[in-house]
């Protein structure tokens, strides 16, 4: 019994399906259907495309005027719908692509050939050219020259785009052929043209090339990470049906090679993954742990999907839902870290209940109490001992007097003696006593508590582990304690903890934790994602300089750098516009909205989020669109957001953390950027508010 052909999709095709009239996508979807149960069926008629380069490009019929171009090798069982559109359009479209196997590594890739390849460079650098210099011989100009074949070929690039690649000079010429490039191709050459070598590029793939490669078996290259970040192969009716229906949620599908080997297969131990907004962190977290799921999961345990706001774990749980089956969901656990421990403490009897600083009046009265017996004659405010207790006593998990005379206060400034350091803990005591008269705990109190109980639950060894795994995300959110504690929900195995996060966009701890501070050892599985897929290069790099002259940590005692961050699209510059007043902020806001809802049509619809400093601010803009005749909803903490047309978001810029919108407006102090030494956190608000946008953004200072 022969086996049945491999059906595949290609990226472009579902891009171009998506953008096709309802009439005609419900055609293609049931041809499509009919292609993946019999593509070898006399009833589909393979038409040859006499201008195309590529002899294994076929032209099918889909109605009168439209027309399906399909890939049918000569040999080997494999059909791959590339591209949909009119009948002429089509063919044209045909004519200059070619499917070809990468001999280095063994990826398939969709190219367009050489002489319109280099027809778009020579037009670049036509566009950038000095008339007055004479031209240099491309070996001395070219970014490249000093690659050899084999090394480009390795970080992507096609064979018969390496002739086109070597006339490159600048970055400028480099984005005008990245359309034309494979995803991997570009952000390899990219990353060597920002000063990575080769070898430093391979490494951080995880690409093996030193394999023997048939550039004829393309069922082979069908399952690599590379081919399968622009290529999905389709199973059966069921699973042709749920992709074409919701051709734009590629990110369910796709993934980029990098992020498809990190999402796939056995860790020694933990994986912590830096990206920075829009590189597909989360959208890694959540493929990671389906493959977790799937294969790693016993009956009777969970893979735990944590992150630190319950909005978030809310609408991660959403979208596993709609890329898991049930049999798989039903071994995913998503809960955000706080209701995590609230739920360990309840279920175990623990009285205590958790409270967030001292903003409740329980936790206030206690406070003050424990205040009225500091030692006046220290000189010390109630601010010092307040961060004294949240950067130093919290944060390092301090229970005695002893721990306290030996603990770092690194950045805290000035000396504290002996003798200081006991009169000031005799305040933290009593706070802690003033809780505890009122069966209350501090978080990181509660969090330090809960995992040494997990600890000699794991020691006793009496029962198997509740996860498998645990998955992480927005890990810069995370203080010691919390680290400490999710090291302690699993024991050191291969697989255990997989943190995804970016320190760019830490916006609710002020304690950087240190991974290997907190038994996390990282060495060896430590990654980055690089390429912004949400957000214009334009918009990203205004958000980036919003952050120049703040410290940026790598989560484990380690520097971020930005340098090496692009985004694949382009668009408009961001508007940055000073102006008197939250009313005229608000009426700029309007204007900006009727333009780009004005914009927006059936095949172009846009979504629109106002993004405010806080809720009060937040909720008087809301009114003024409302009165302005305007559809709007306000995005809070007890709602999940279903995006509906022509109408205008409110979020704070906490809440907006997440989420994302073709367009944003953001109303902000112009305080915020004061001096960055002393408005670091909330430059990095504005950070995440403003990559929130894919498309376009304004920034309103007040």
């Amino acid at each position: 019994m022969s086996l049945k052909p491999k059906v595949a999709l290609a990226q472009d095709f579902l891009m171009q399906l998506s953008k096709l009239p309802a009439n005609i996508h419900s055609k293609v979807m049931k041809w499509a259907i009919l292609f993946q149960t019999d593509p070898k069926s006399p009833s589909i008629n393979y038409e040859k495309i006499h201008a195309a380069t590529e002899s294994n490009l076929k032209s099918v019929r889909i109605d009168q005027d439209w027309r399906g171009i399909v890939f049918k090798p000569d040999v080997g069982d494999v059909y791959v719908l590339l591209h949909v559109d009119r009948h002429d359009a089509a063919y044209r479209w045909a004519e200059n692509r070619k499917l070809a196997i990468n001999p280095v590594t063994g990826a398939m890739q969709l190219v367009v050939v050489e002489v319109v390849a280099e027809q778009k460079v020579d037009a670049a650098l036509t566009a950038v050219a000095q008339p007055t210099k004479v031209a240099k011989p491309v070996e001395k100009t070219s970014i490249f020259w000093a690659l050899s074949d084999i090394e480009l070929m390795s970080i992507g690039v096609p064979q018969e785009m390496i002739a086109t690649v070597r006339k490159i000079t600048s970055e400028t010429d480099l984005d005008s052929i990245q359309t034309i490039l494979p995803v991997e191709a570009y952000e390899g050459l990219f990353l060597v043209s920002a000063g990575d070598t080769v070898s430093q590029v391979l490494t951080g793939r995880e690409t093996r090339v030193d394999q023997n490669i048939n550039t004829e078996d393309f069922v082979t290259a069908l399952d690599k990470p590379e081919s399968l970040s622009r290529f999905v192969v389709v199973e059966d009716d069921q699973a042709m049906q749920a992709i074409m229906n919701a051709p734009l949620a590629q990110w369910r599908i796709f993934l980029h090679p990098t992020q498809h080997k990190l999402a796939m297969g056995d860790r020694s131990g933990p994986v912590r993954v830096l990206g920075g907004a829009g590189t597909g962190k989360t959208v890694l977290a959540m493929h990671r742990a389906k493959w977790l799921a799937e294969h790693r999961t016993r009956d009777g345990q969970k893979v735990l999907v944590t992150t630190f706001t319950k909005n978030l774990a809310i609408d991660i749980e959403d979208n596993l839902k709609s890329m898991c089956s049930k049999e798989i969901m039903a071994k995913i656990e998503v809960r955000n870290l706080d209701a995590w421990v609230h739920n360990y403490m309840r279920f175990n009897k623990l009285e205590h209940r958790i409270v967030y600083g001292r903003s409740t009046d329980a936790a206030a009265q206690a406070w003050q109490a424990a205040l009225a017996t500091k030692d006046g004659s220290l000189g010390l405010t109630d601010d010092f001992y307040e961060q004294e207790l949240e950067q130093v006593v919290l944060a390092q998990g301090l229970t005695s007097l002893d721990a306290y005379r030996m603990a770092r206060r690194t950045g805290r400034g000035g000396v504290l003696s002996r003798s200081k350091r006991d009169k000031v803990w005799l305040v933290f005591e009593e706070y802690r006593g003033q809780l505890a008269s009122r069966k209350l705990k501090e978080v990181d109190d509660a969090y330090r508590e809960v995992a040494g109980f997990l600890i000699k639950e794991l020691e006793s060894g009496k029962k198997m582990p509740a996860y498998s795994a645990v998955v992480v995300d927005e890990t810069q959110d995370l203080g010691p304690q919390a680290l400490k504690l999710l090291r302690a929900i699993i024991p050191m195995d291969k697989n255990d903890l997989f943190f995804v996060g970016d320190g760019h966009q830490r916006i609710y701890t002020r304690n950087r934790a240190a991974m290997s501070k907190c038994g996390i050892d990282i060495r060896g599985r430590s990654r980055k994602l690089y390429l912004n897929y949400r957000t214009t290069d334009e918009i990203r790099r205004q958000a980036v300089a919003l952050l120049e002259g703040c410290e940026i940590d790598d989560l484990d005692d380690g520097h971020d750098e930005t340098k090496r961050y692009k985004s694949l699209s382009h668009g408009p510059s961001p508007l940055v516009i000073e102006l008197k007043g939250i009313e005229q902020a608000t009426d700029k806001a309007v204007e900006l909205s009727r333009q780009w809802l004005a914009q927006a049509n059936e095949q172009a619809t846009t979504s629109i989020c106002v993004i405010a400093y806080s809720t009060n601010i937040r909720d008087a803009a809301s009114k003024v669109f409302a009165k302005a005749g305007l559809k709007t909803a306000v995005i809070d903490a007890n709602h999940n957001m279903s995006k509906s047309a022509e109408t205008v978001y409110f979020a704070t810029m906490h809440r907006a953390k997440g989420l994302e919108f073709d367009q944003v407006i953001v109303i902000s102090p112009s305080e915020y950027l004061g001096d960055p030494l002393d408005t670091a956190s909330n430059r990095k608000l504005l950070y995440v508010a403003m990559t929130r946008a894919k498309k376009e953004a304004a920034l309103l200072l007040i």
